[in-house]
């Protein structure tokens, strides 16, 4: 984990606050956020995320909420507790109103404006003057409001913001423009004003937008959760429990048609689930007793009772709900570079607008003319565009993943994904499925019958011979066969009558390797092989890396032999039988000979090399340590997910320089200018606004990168 604020001297805390923080919307903002509640004793870490605006705080027990919202308050910043399922409050809303007020005056004071341009001059002059104040004041007042609630926030606790600046510049403006047209004089500034406060707020929908839609993909998820379920009591009664009333070891009645509203384990019944919201796969999967089936799965064929295992965030669809509302968080190189610029800024511009009035004064420009250019340099210098530079890119580039199956947990991990130069596999579970798939030509010598009862044998055990046997079945459409006095012997299988007929599915007599074999009364011995498959597009995936400069080797633990033959079929160097450390030192010993290491793994024995590693991804069906560790967690099967985040990575970090360099290329031209009193405060508003937008703009394209 990425952090700002962080003592390396405490033992690292288990309680996880999180925060909503609605006032915190540039990343000054989110440096400000970080350091407050990183001054609070007892604070492990701080980490903030600009797309939901809030801010996760790993913390000592004895810290209490309400400590960490009034250090926050003491910022400036308002802040109250916020669980991931609640729902979330837009920011497009609030400034949909001040954005059509600031539209609708600047289009009226406009025309005033044309009129005045033209040449109108004396009684019309200030009639004009006087209506485009009627109409100006109220609209200023009102669509300024939140930069001017922002600013007086920061300022009553002895601190600057961006708002800052621009609340000066527009008070300051409006109050010039106003005096101008109280004492007749020649210029006004009104149009200007509000064409300022239009842009700022038309880039600040745009960007609430892009962050709602961001999120939209986590409040899709959350809400595939069934609302309630009903419940069956001890003494079979049935009652139906709204979701977030439920209780582990509860037995949920699911009937056909019907979402899971938690996870939990089959106790009763077969049936068939589409998991697709989760893994990616549109096929529905044959469950039966003992199969563990996840929240917000769809129950496609036959009645289950399943008993609770997990709900609300400990499900396994809010894990990945979390996962994916991480993306963008952290404070990666380029972050902090914006996060300091901004910081140094508001003391920066303010003493430049100082010392340009103080210049022109005493050039003889008088107070009127050295103030109008002082408002421009103020509005000129807002640097939005460097504060949106970053997080808009990584949103997002981490959004279009999203889609595409690939879920980015830290922002940073962009960043670091993109320099990437080695890619090392685990085998199981990552370059091969992890899970038994049975031979597709032993599936066809069975009879329909055959295969029917084999089904279903096979659902009645957690073997995952079986589990391969049951999702390879239902995959061709196959049916369970009806079946009574059911036994399962360990170590032997599973056995038990069909149409009166003994029949039984377990371990052959002489088969090697990993094999069952059904048998039913009066025919003969079906033997089904079973092998750990590659994943789909394996071959396409590699060759795809090789030739983005990214050489894959194989870093497993398994044993020689099983490594040895997936080496084989992928033209791969391997190491086999890797420890944990062992896997650790590997990708050190790469790391000191200069390359930048990606890990792909899943299991326990990855944690290690995955945090150690430059960067790194794991499957959906990775352990939870392995997901935990890994910076993108990737769904689905296909492994064309890794080349298409290095892809996307890379594409995100040209647009991140690029971004820099229009903002920076942005004041390098516009401030000078501004100095030298050859931008009035109305194209000062223009120019700035439109750096924004085109960063903005730039950003964007990122949206159709994860192909």
């Amino acid at each position: 984990m990425n952090t700002l604020a962080r003592r390396s001297a405490e033992p690292v805390p288990a309680v996880h606050t999180v925060l909503a923080v609605p006032g915190m919307h540039c990343a000054g903002c989110m440096g400000k956020v970080e350091r407050a509640l990183g001054a609070v004793e007892g604070v492990a870490s701080a980490r903030t995320n600009l797309t939901a605006r809030t801010v996760e705080v790993i913390h000592a027990p004895a810290i209490e909420t309400p400590a960490l919202v009034a250090a926050l308050a003491a910022t400036g910043f308002e802040a109250q507790p916020r669980e991931i399922e609640a729902e979330p409050v837009s920011a497009v809303k609030p400034l949909l109103a001040p954005l059509g007020v600031a539209a609708f005056a600047c289009m009226n004071v406009m025309l005033m404006s044309v009129s005045v341009w033209s040449g109108a001059d004396g009684t019309t002059r200030s009639l004009f003057h006087w209506v485009s104040a009627l109409i100006g004041v109220p609209a200023i007042v009102y669509a300024g409001r939140p930069f001017f609630a922002s600013a007086w926030k920061v300022l009553r606790h002895g601190r600057t913001n961006m708002d800052v600046p621009i609340s000066i510049g527009v008070t300051i403006a409006t109050g010039l423009s106003f005096y101008e047209t109280l004492t007749g004089g020649a210029e006004a500034w009104f149009d200007g004003v509000l064409m300022l406060l239009m842009f700022l707020l038309a880039g600040r929908v745009l960007d609430a937008m892009m962050r709602d839609r961001a999120r939209s993909g986590v409040d899709a998820l959350l809400r595939q959760v069934a609302t309630g379920t009903m419940v069956v009591d001890a003494d079979g009664s049935t009652r139906w429990v709204e979701a977030k009333s439920l209780e582990p070891g509860m037995i949920m009645r699911v009937a056909s048609g019907e979402r899971l509203a938690a996870d939990g384990a089959i106790v009763r019944g077969t049936s068939r689930f589409d998991q697709s919201l989760l893994t990616g796969e549109s096929e529905p999967v044959n469950a039966g007793p003992g199969s563990i089936v996840h929240a917000g799965t769809l129950n496609v064929e036959l009645p289950v009772d399943v008993r609770v295992t997990a709900i609300g965030r400990d499900t396994a669809l809010s894990e990945i709900a979390r996962l994916m509302e991480a993306a963008g968080q952290s404070r990666s190189k380029y972050v902090r570079i914006a996060d300091r610029a901004s910081r140094l800024y508001a003391p920066a511009v303010h003493t430049l607008a100082a010392l340009t009035f103080v210049g022109w004064m005493i050039a003889g420009a008088g107070v009127y003319k050295s103030l109008v250019i002082a408002i421009a340099v103020l509005i000129i210098t807002c640097p939005c565009a460097l504060g949106l530079a970053v997080p808009v890119a990584q949103v997002v580039a981490a959004g279009a993943l999203m889609k595409r199956g690939v879920l980015v947990k830290d922002g940073s991990a962009l960043e670091r994904m993109a320099e990437v130069d080695r890619l090392l596999l685990d085998k199981t579970g990552t370059l091969t499925l992890g899970r038994p798939v049975p031979d597709e030509a032993a599936l066809d010598a069975l009879s329909g019958a055959e295969a029917s009862v084999a089904l279903a044998l096979a659902s009645h055990s957690r073997h995952p011979l079986s589990l391969g046997l049951v999702q390879a079945l239902g995959a061709r459409g196959v049916l369970a066969a009806a079946l009574e006095d059911v036994v399962e012997e360990p170590g032997k299988g599973v056995s038990g009558k069909w149409n009166g007929l003994a029949v039984s599915l377990g371990r052959p007599q002489s088969a090697q390797g990993m094999a069952t074999a059904l048998h039913v009364e009066g025919g003969p011995v079906r033997v089904i092989a079973f092998a750990d498959r590659l994943r789909p597009d394996a071959e396409a995936a590699l060759g795809q890396l090789s030739s983005m400069g990214v050489p894959a080797s194989i870093l497993s633990g398994d044993s020689i032999p099983a490594v040895a033959a997936v080496s084989r079929a992928t033209g791969l160097t391997a190491q086999a039988a890797a420890s944990p450390m062992e896997k650790q030192e590997a990708i050190e010993r790469l790391q000191a000979a200069g390359r930048t290491v990606l890990m792909a793994g899943d299991g326990l024995n990855d944690g290690p090399a995955l945090a150690a590693a430059n960067a790194s991804i794991a499957p959906g069906s990775a352990s939870d340590v392995g997901r935990q560790a890994a910076d993108m967690v990737f769904t689905g099967d296909s492994l064309l997910a890794i080349p298409r985040a290095v892809r996307v990575a890379r594409a995100t970090m040209r647009v991140v320089r690029q971004n820099f360099v229009l903002a920076i290329g942005y004041n390098a031209l516009a401030v000078p200018l501004a100095i030298l009193g050859h931008v009035t405060p109305l194209i000062a508003a223009i120019a700035m606004s439109t750096s924004s937008l085109v960063v903005v703009a730039n950003s964007l394209r990122l949206a159709g990168e994860a192909k």
